[in-house]
C-alpha cells in the first residue's frame, strides 16, 4: 500500500475539475486576449473564472487578478506595493516563520535598501497582533503575515492584524495559500487589503494561483509585457488553469463544513493513535483541518522520513518549498524548538482523499519503525 500523507504540498486535481477544464484545452480554444470568436470565448471562461473566485472571497471580480501561483502572488504584492509606497517609507513588516516566498522576498527588498522587522510567533506559532502593533514605525508601508502557517499549520488572527494596519493606514497582506478552501474567507470584513491564493492547495491544477488587491491599492506590475489582467500582470491567460481553479474551489465552498469536519475526524483520528509513541505536537490546536506537525521524542527526522518513504508513507519535514534542504525548519526554529527536537519532527497532513484503512496502515508501519530505530 502507498499512502500520500502530504496534502499542504500538493493535492491530486480532482476529476471534476478534470473535466470542467479539457473543453479550454481542446474543442474551445486559443488566446483569451485576441477579438475573435474564439478569444472572445476563451475570454469569457476567464471572466466567469475570475468573478466565481472574488466572489468567494468576498471581493470585487476587478479586484482579483490570476498569476501562475501563491509564489507569484506573494512576490507582487512585497515588491510591487514596496515599489509604489518607497516615496511615502521604506518600513516593511512579516513574521519570522513566514513560507520562503515572502521571506525571500523581503530579504531581496532588504538589499534594495527597505527596512524589515520579522514579529516573532509564540511557542504555539501565533503571532500576538500586539506585537506587530508595537513593530509598526512612522515610516512602515506594508504588513505581511500569512493565515496558516505552511508547516505547523496555525491560524492567524487576520482580522486582528488588519484592523491594526487599517488604523495606521498601512496595506496589509496575507499569504492565505493554506487557508483558503478551508476556512471562509471574507476580505472586506477582515481588513484584508491584499490576499495570495493557490489552486493545487485545493484540488485544482498546477500553475495557477491569484491575488486580490483592493481598490485603491497602487501596485507596480512584476511582470513586464502585454495588457492583460487589467495591465497589471503580463503573459498569455492560462484559461484552463482559471477554469479549473474557480471549479475546484466551488467545490469546496459548496461543502466547506463537511469537508473540514471529515478533514479533522481523519487528522484526530491518526494524531490520537500515534500519542503512545512519545511525540510532542508542534504548534496550537487552532489549526489547518488536516494538518499535523510532530516531534518524534529521540529519533532522527530525516531518518524516519526515509524509512516511512521505504514502506510506501509520504510525508514531510518541512516546506515542499524547501526540498533538499539540509537545515531545520526554520518555522520549528522560530517557535522555540532546538536544531535537534526541529530536525526530529515531521508534518503529515491528510486530505479528502485519505482513507481509515490507509491510517491504519500508517499508524502499523510508524509504529514498528519508530520502535525499531529506538
Amino acid at each position: 500500500m502507498q499512502v500520500y500523507l502530504d496534502y499542504a504540498a500538493s493535492t491530486p486535481l480532482k476529476k471534476e475539475v478534470l473535466e470542467e477544464m479539457i473543453p479550454y484545452m481542446t474543442d474551445t480554444f486559443g488566446n483569451a486576449s485576441s477579438i475573435h470568436s474564439f478569444g472572445r470565448e476563451m475570454h469569457k471562461g476567464l471572466d466567469k473564472s475570475r468573478r466565481t473566485l472574488a466572489k468567494l472571497m468576498g471581493a470585487s471580480y476587478d479586484e482579483f487578478y490570476f498569476t501562475a501561483g501563491g509564489t507569484e502572488s506573494d512576490n507582487w504584492a512585497l515588491k510591487g506595493v514596496a515599489e509604489s509606497y518607497c516615496d511615502k517609507g521604506k518600513h516593511i513588516i512579516i513574521s519570522e516563520f513566514e513560507h520562503p516566498a515572502v521571506l525571500n522576498a523581503a530579504k531581496a527588498l532588504e538589499k534594495k535598501g527597505f527596512e524589515v522587522t520579522y514579529v516573532k510567533p509564540d511557542r504555539l506559532g501565533h503571532i500576538n497582533p500586539e506585537d506587530v502593533k508595537q513593530a509598526i514605525q512612522e515610516d512602515t508601508i506594508l504588513v505581511s503575515i500569512m493565515y496558516i502557517n505552511n508547516e505547523i499549520g496555525t491560524i492567524q488572527d487576520v482580522k486582528a492584524i488588519g484592523s491594526i494596519c487599517r488604523n495606521n493606514d498601512i496595506i496589509f497582506h496575507t499569504d492565505a495559500v493554506q487557508a483558503f478552501g478551508y476556512l471562509p474567507i471574507y476580505v472586506k470584513e477582515m481588513n484584508i487589503d491584499m490576499m495570495s491564493v493557490s489552486a493545487h492547495k485545493i484540488y485544482g491544477p498546477i500553475g495557477i494561483g491569484g491575488l486580490y488587491i483592493r481598490k485603491g491599492i497602487k501596485i507596480k506590475p512584476l511582470i513586464d509585457g502585454g495588457a492583460q489582467e487589467r495591465k497589471r500582470r503580463a503573459g498569455t491567460s492560462n484559461v484552463p488553469g482559471a477554469v479549473g481553479f474557480s471549479k475546484a474551489a466551488l467545490l469546496r465552498y459548496d461543502n466547506l463544513n463537511e469537508i473540514v469536519l471529515e478533514l479533522e475526524k481523519k487528522r484526530d483520528y491518526l494524531y490520537e493513535r500515534l500519542k503512545p509513541l512519545d511525540i510532542t505536537l508542534n504548534g496550537s490546536e487552532n489549526r489547518h483541518p488536516g494538518s499535523l506537525n510532530i516531534l518524534f521524542n529521540g529519533i532522527k527526522g530525516d531518518t524516519l522520513l526515509m524509512n516511512l518513504d521505504l514502506a510506501g508513507i509520504a510525508v514531510s519535514s518541512g516546506s515542499a518549498c524547501s526540498s533538499g534542504s539540509v537545515n531545520p525548519s526554520h518555522v520549528l526554529l522560530s517557535i522555540g524548538l532546538s536544531t535537534q527536537e526541529a530536525k526530529a519532527s515531521l508534518r503529515m497532513t491528510v486530505g479528502d482523499n485519505t482513507s481509515y484503512e490507509e491510517l491504519d496502515f500508517v499508524i502499523v508501519k510508524m509504529t514498528e519503525i519508530i520502535k525499531r530505530l529506538r
